[in-house]
């Protein structure tokens, strides 16, 4: 599953946004006690400010640039590629004793 930082951060006028995202993240962990016991694991990436097409246009715009980008530690939009990993590694026997948890991929966004 995924969730968003939205899940975590406060925003002005976005409210529902982050119940839905946070929701994932109970639903995340529920899921995990739930079905442990099954050996069916649970967990969420939580994508920070990534670039796609929906979202190009808000990042391309000067004023998102100026005021977010600099509160990135990495100073750089995230990329699709950049999970590819994360999701591999959920996916495989390398995570297997790990159920209920939320991975954060952004850049280091909430460290500023």
């Amino acid at each position: 599953m995924t969730s968003r930082v939205a899940a975590r951060a406060a925003q002005p006028r976005g409210e529902n946004y982050a119940a839905s995202k946070a929701a994932v993240e109970a639903l995340v962990r529920g899921l995990a006690a739930e079905l442990a016991r099954h050996a069916i694991r649970a967990n969420a990436i939580v994508p920070g400010w990534i670039r796609s097409p929906l979202a190009d246009p808000l990042l391309d715009a000067d004023a998102v640039r100026e005021k977010v980008l600099p509160r990135v530690p990495m100073r750089r939009w995230g990329d699709p590629a950049d999970f590819r990993s994360a999701a591999v590694f959920l996916a495989s026997r390398a995570s297997a004793y790990m159920t209920g948890q939320a991975l954060v991929i952004d850049g280091g966004y909430p460290v500023f």
